[in-house]
């Protein structure tokens, strides 16, 4: 191998994709995994730990939406794979790829941070792993995800005296038959978890603080995403999108707030679920709209029920963890899932460091990822260069205001990304970095880096 060098850290999805077009270029890629296989969240008994899925998970987008562009799933794959079929799609896109062997697996990456002869001009990245050892190369991808600090909610988890999770460490419906759970969530693992105890548990309840928009799986016999596709064309305005979208899902779910959820004046980010209307319209799960008061095993809602309860099961989300970089490394409040990066890929003030699949998306994150990884290829390769740090913090102010505007006010869109408006964003600012190549210029912001509070590795 011949070229830079370049780390990875992560072997789900984003690394391995992140690993896979580096190598295409002829850098020196090294994949670096805590646990020992492939496939990051997606493996249901990962031994590194940050395992989120399961027994009865299954991928919210369409097969043929979620593979790689170049790696189909396998024929007998069904429309709407398990997590089961999407770690063997991963585990077999990486062996094809020949990612596997650049992965060092039991490796856990401590810290992150510029390395003692790093310059703009000549980025030099120092990982420090958990045994102390330390590797420095040209490029850093970070691909370790952001569902891996459970959001607690200090009133259900310090408050409720029954048995408490975050729908994180959810498993298997099975230990919950006959038992009287609340699910506290709207996203699509709090209606996945009701859905699956609806049927067994002795009482179901789910607790919606903000309004939902549920899309169906199937739409005509077809996979629903398959169904609107011919609206997601660059020609079609986004009212169109809009609108059209919200009417096939009146059509088939009739309406939310007939339901029991919440109005909102604002858009929140849609779920995909094929059976919680149906359990909501057999009143095998009830909805609520929020929870005033915890007291022991009493639950008191918003509209002043009160009930007694054995499970409370907090899908709740997740905080943005990037404790593996340097203080100050990159601007972010883990608070409301904010994270300063310029296209969502880069801090502004530094070279060298990506951040790969660190969003909330409405469509698969392997198609969007592939988006990501291209557009900074061009960069590591010279065919691109950034604009400057104050345009960067320019767009990145505009890009939060736009989804403060559009969004409703809560942490899960803090890092929300509307795929059609991105892969325009994508294609817009490559083509300017392509430009900026052809006739280069110093980029004013660069000067920045030496005042930011970072030390650099010893």
């Amino acid at each position: 191998m011949t070229g830079k060098s370049i780390g990875v850290i992560g072997a789900g999805a984003a690394g391995i994709c992140g690993a896979k077009h580096m190598l295409e270029e002829g850098c020196e890629v090294t994949v670096y995994e805590k646990g020992s296989v492939v496939g990051g969240m997606w493996d249901y008994d990962n031994d590194n730990g940050e395992y989120t899925a399961y027994k009865t998970l299954h991928i919210n987008t369409a097969r043929d939406l979620t593979n790689f562009s170049d790696f189909r799933f396998e024929p007998s794959v069904p429309p709407f794979p398990s997590h089961w079929d999407m770690s063997r799609y991963l585990k077999r896109y990486a062996d094809h790829f020949r990612v596997t062997p650049r992965i060092r697996f039991k490796t856990t990456v401590a810290n992150v941070a510029p390395a003692p002869d790093y310059t703009a001009e000549k980025p030099r990245w120092r990982l420090s792993f958990a045994g102390g050892e330390t590797v420095d190369h040209d490029c850093i991808i970070v691909a370790s995800g952001h569902l891996t600090r459970p959001r607690e909610v200090a009133m259900f988890r310090d408050g409720f005296e029954g048995e408490y999770l975050h729908s994180r460490h959810y498993r298997d419906p099975a230990a919950y038959v006959g038992k009287r759970v609340c699910v506290v969530g709207i996203g699509n693992s709090a209606l996945d978890i009701a859905s699956d105890l609806a049927m067994t548990s002795a009482k179901t309840v789910l607790v919606a603080r903000s309004s939902a928009l549920i899309i169906p799986k199937l739409a005509f016999g077809r996979p629903f995403w398959e169904t609107i596709q011919p609206f997601y064309r660059p020609w079609v305005p986004a009212w169109v999108r809009a609108r059209t979208l919200r009417a096939l899902v009146y059509v088939i779910h009739g309406s939310m707030a007939d339901l029991g959820f919440p109005p909102t004046a604002k858009r929140v980010h849609a779920t995909s679920n094929a059976n919680i209307v149906n359990h909501i319209k057999y009143r095998r799960v009830l909805v609520k709209q929020g929870i005033d008061r915890v007291e022991g095993r009493r639950l008191t809602f918003s509209d002043g029920a009160s009930e007694e309860f054995d499970t409370l099961i907090a899908a709740t989300g997740f905080k943005l963890d990037l404790d593996i970089l340097a203080e100050g490394l990159v601007a972010g409040d883990p608070e409301t899932n904010t994270l300063d990066l310029y296209m969502r890929i880069v801090p502004p003030h530094w070279r060298g460091l990506y951040f790969l699949a660190f969003f909330n998306s409405d469509t698969a994150l392997n198609w969007i990822c592939e988006g990501q990884v291209r557009w900074l290829r061009e960069l590591e390769m010279g065919r691109a260069v950034l604009p400057s740090a104050t345009d960067m913090e320019a767009e990145i102010a505009a890009r939060k205001a736009q989804v403060a505007a559009d969004f409703k006010d809560t942490p899960r869109h803090g890092i929300e990304v509307e795929h059609m408006p991105y892969f325009a964003d994508l294609k817009r600012t490559l083509k300017d970095a392509q430009r900026r190549a052809r006739t280069p210029l110093r980029d004013p912001g660069i000067a920045a880096v030496n005042r930011l509070p970072i030390q650099a590795a010893e």
